[in-house]
Order: C-alpha cells, then structure tokens, then sequence
C-alpha cells in the first residue's frame, strides 16, 4: 500500500465508537474509487474534526444568519420587532444605573449606536465559540441557538408596541435560520476536511465550502440592509401622517406665544433680537433637526396618528380618553421653552430652546378632575418609559406646562415625540418630558417612581441657572484684536436676568487674579421659560487667558462655582475655557 495514501487514510477516518482507525481494513486498494467509497460507507463521519478556525468561522456566520433574518422581518412589518433592538432595550431596562450614566457621560448621543453594535459583536463572537462545539457535537450547536431563540423571543415578546405572537415567530424563524445554517456550514467544511486525498473530490469541495460560506456571508450582510431599508418605507408612512398633521394645524387657529416683545392683543410672531448673526453662536430658537435628543429608545416607535389616543387616568374623577384630532379642538396654544436634558455637562450641548404648540395639561386635568391627595401627574409612552412630576406644580396659573402637538411650527419630530409629547417648563426631562406620549396618570408621590428615579436620580429635577461660551471654542487659537465672547444663559420659568463674564491672564504658567467681572449685552427677553443669547466685545491681547460664565436667574440666584457631578440632580459650576492669542 502507498505509504502516503495510508497516512492520509489514517488521519481521515475513525470509527465513530471507540476511535478505532480506518486502518483496520485489510488489503484497502487505494488506486480504485470504488475502494474508497467503501471505505466511506462502512465509516460514515459525522464528527469528523475540523480546524477550530473553520469551526469557529461557521459558527460566526450562521449567527450573522440568525441576526440578518431576524432584521430582514422587522422590516417586513412593523408588528414585528428587531430582536437586537428589543434585546438593547431589555438591556437599557436592567443596567444599573451608575452603567447608564457611565453611557451618557461616555458617548452622548452615540451611546444606542454603540450599544446595538456591541450586542451584534457579542452575539457573533457567541455563535464562533458555538461553532466550535458543534462541530464536535453538533446538539450543542443546537441548544445555543434554541437559547437564544428563547432569550430574543422573551425580549421581544415584552415589547409594549407590538402582538408577543409576531415576535416570537420572528425569534423562533431567526433561530431556525441560524441552525439550519450552522448545519449546512459544518457539513461542507467536514466534506472538505474529507477530501485532502483526493485532488478532484478536494476542488469539488472547497467550491462546496466556499459557496456555503459566501451565501451565509451574503445573507447576513444584505439581509439586515434590506430590513433597514424595508423599516424605511415604515418611517416614509410615518412621514405622511405629519404631513397630514400639518394640513390640519395650517386649517385651525393658534394662540400666539406669549413673549415680553409682544403686546397682548398681538397675533404675529414676533421679530426678535439676537445675537444669532455671531458665528458659532446658538440660534435663539434652535432647529429641529439640531435640537439634542437623549431617551431611552433604541428604536423610535412609529406611530399611526388615525388610530392614536391618549388617556388620563388614575387619582380622577372621571377617565377620559382623547384622540388627535380632540386636541387640535381645543384651541391648541404656543409657548417657547427650553428644555435641557439632566446629563448635560456643564458648557454641554444638552438644551435647546424651540416654539411648542399644545393643550395645556392643566386644561385636561380640569376635564378630568383631579381627585384630592392626587400628588403626582406621571407620563407614560408607548415605549414604556416614565417621568414623573408634583401636581402642585401646575398651581401656578402661568405655568407653562403642554401636551404638545408642533415644534418651531410643524408637527413633531418622530424622534421629538410624534405625535404626542409633554413640555413642562423648568423641569429636567427625565421626569417630564414624556415622548410618544400614550397616558398620563394621576397618583401620589410616594406610590410611584419613574424610569430614572429607579436608577438612582433625584425624583424632584428643576433645571438649574446656567450659562455656556459658544463663541470663541475652548482652547481655540485667536488672533489679536476685536472679537466677541458670546453663548446662552438659561433658568426656565424664573428666567435671564443677568450674565457676567470673568476673563483673566495666564502669567508663567500662573492665573493672575481678577474680580473684574464684565456685564454681557442680552438678546430680547422672549419669556421666563426661554433661555437668552449674551455677547461681551472683547479687544483680545496677546497671550493666553481664562474665560468665565456665569448668570443670575430673576429671583437674583447666580449660579455658584462649585463644580458637581451631574447626577443626581443636574450638574453645577461656572464653564470655563483657556484660548491662547497670538
């Protein structure tokens, strides 16, 4: 016998009990294929070993499989959910809450992105090592992938937007998607492994292999690509609903906002003073599609707006239940306010001031009538999430606290809220600023906490006074000579009454001590609930310097320079940038 060819019948087949070798056959002919295919049907290989790389390549792409079907049916219907979203919100839901600050803090507005993509890793780097042992014994390659089937289907069964029944037809589709792959993988891989004698049951193979390979590769990238593409066409009918919206807000009237530059019997917008011209400045009203947005939503819910309606609920005299179309009835009114989120940083960009159409809340509770002990009026969304806020809160008749329809004068953002959100001026959002918003509820203070108290925040979330230097950058490079020092100051529903700005030289190395603080110029006081634009002329000389900021509220409250954290209640201290001039 061949020596070569004897080896390689070595290292090629095992009996499956006992290891015993192939080798065992007497007087084995290997210059004949029918010698072969003897050999191959008297030891039938289904644990042939493979190369851990193989295995692990396998495995890695039967889960990108599993991910790409489980995408590609979110797209198909908005019943279905995406198992990695709704597995993210599970995981937004559980973390701790120190996690979701460190998250915050850590990527802003990145963090969903950065969560969705961290769960897709893990899970393919879970399917390799799974591919591994399946490629031993294969049941576990189909224990795992039954996991998480079940874990997905747990996670997207839970979702409060759509039928459990759809997501588990998804899950158990996706997990079926992904064994199915897993099985076809190994199997060529084992054929290839098999076919190291033979040149042309080798090439034979290997085209086997790589077809399987670059079809399981093919689906798992475009399968997901066509899901998104499909949730698109989801998003574009959300897109008609507004525009719907906004042919109906254009056919009703609209009490004008209220603003210190308006008379009372005004009905036009009004033609404010800014400093918006400064490049590099906040726009006294900030864009839509600029205004910050932080929430617990990896998945903006879409919203069909004919078949909305909200609640009100709990601690009342009577539950009433509203529809759209009800509250654009009730003579809907515009309010500017500034909203800013609790994790902003001081000097963040987490606030933003917009024009904001709606009912007041107060008005609906009045419908409702609100019971007495009732001590807290909390939102809820389709998504789930919760704020909560004191009822006393609306006992000041010019409160300006909405169930908001617009902003900046057309319908809602998806990503803002559509169709319907809460704007409550002068609070923090993690306790008021209920998007897609579904209820509101009436309860007592102790007998309810919402999403963020839970995780750690202060339950009562004023916004603090605070000011920010827009203009020039933080560690910019100047030139010398005329320049302005500018930015925004804010304290909803007490409001701007004065900003100072501190700059000071850097001597060696050293500050050199200063107290001569410089009153800013303010753009038009639009309301108390609004946030104001400064600007300081600043003729800068050569050399570095320390710019400070700080403003002081209408009740004559400067904020202090004392620098906290932002958690629990929002963060305190002066921004402060160096610049170098030269």
């Amino acid at each position: 016998m061949d020596l070569d060819c004897d080896l390689a019948i070595r290292q090629r087949y095992w009996w499956a009990e006992g290891g015993v070798m192939a080798d065992q056959i007497e007087n084995y002919d290997v210059a004949t294929a029918a010698a072969l295919d003897e050999i191959d049907a008297l030891a039938p290989l289904p644990d042939t070993p493979i190369s851990l790389g193989t295995a692990a390549a396998a495995g890695a792409l039967a889960g990108g499989v599993a991910l790409g079907v489980g995408e590609l049916l979110s797209g198909i219907s908005n019943k279905i959910p995406s198992l990695i979203v709704r597995v993210g919100d599970v995981v937004i839901e559980n973390a701790p809450g120190s996690v979701e600050r460190w998250a915050i803090d850590t990527l802003g507005t990145n963090d969903k992105p950065a969560l969705i993509i961290g769960i897709a890793v893990v899970s393919l780097l879970i399917a390799a090592a799974t591919g591994i042992a399946a490629s031993k014994k294969f049941g576990v390659g189909v224990a795992v992938f039954v996991l998480f089937g079940l874990l997905g289907g747990l996670a997207a069964a839970s979702d409060p937007q759509r039928p459990a029944g759809w997501a588990w037809f998804s899950a158990i589709l996706a997990a079926a998607a992904g064994i199915a792959a897993l099985r076809l993988l190994l199997n060529a891989a084992r054929a290839l492994w098999n076919a190291a004698a033979s040149p042309t049951a080798l090439a034979e193979s290997r085209r086997g292999f790589l077809g399987a390979a670059a079809g399981a590769a093919a689906v798992s990238v475009a399968a997901p690509v066509v899901g998104t593409v499909l949730r698109s066409r989801q998003s574009a009918q959300v897109e008609g609903d507004r525009e719907n919206v906004a042919a109906a807000l254009d056919s009703i009237d609209v009490t004008p906002p209220s603003t210190s530059t308006l008379e009372a019997e005004s009905t036009a917008m009004p033609d404010l003073a800014s400093f918006d011209d400064i490049d590099g400045i906040a726009t006294l009203v900030s864009p839509n599609d600029n205004f910050y947005r932080i929430d617990s939503a990896l998945s903006i819910p879409r919203i069909d707006v004919d078949t909305w309606s909200m609640k009100i609920t709990g601690m009342v005299d009577q539950e009433i239940e509203l529809t759209f179309d009800d509250l654009l009835a009730m003579d809907p009114v515009e309010e500017f306010v500034t909203l800013s989120c609790v994790s902003n940083n001081v000097g963040g960009d987490l606030v933003g001031n917009a024009r904001w159409l709606g009912v007041p809340i107060k008005k609906l509770l009045d419908m409702a009538g609100v019971q007495p002990g009732a001590t807290q009026i909390v939102g809820r969304s389709v998504d789930g999430w919760t704020g909560g806020f004191p009822t006393e809160y609306l006992d000041d008749p010019d409160r300006v606290a909405l169930v908001a329809v617009a902003m900046n004068g057309e319908p809602l953002p998806t990503q803002h809220g559509f169709p319907v959100r809460l704007v409550v001026a002068g609070l923090y959002g993690y306790v008021s600023a209920t998007k897609w918003l579904k209820e509101i509820e009436l309860t007592t203070w102790d007998d309810f906490d919402g999403y963020w108290i839970t995780r750690g925040w202060s339950k009562e979330g004023p916004i603090k006074t605070q000011s920010r230097i827009d203009v020039p950058n933080a560690n910019a490079r100047l030139v010398g000579g005329d320049q302005p020092i500018a930015g925004v100051a804010w304290a909803p529903d007490r409001g701007v009454a004065k900003v100072e700005v501190l700059i000071t030289d850097i001597v060696d190395g050293d500050e050199v001590p200063n107290e001569n603080w410089i009153q800013a110029e303010l753009s038009d006081d639009i309301t108390d609930n609004s946030w104001r634009q400064w600007m300081v002329p600043w003729s800068a000389p050569v050399g570095d310097h320390v710019i400070r900021v700080r403003a002081t509220d209408n009740l004559g409250d400067t904020q202090t320079s004392e620098r906290s954290r932002v958690d629990p209640d929002g963060a305190t201290g002066w921004h402060t940038i160096a610049v170098r001039v030269s």
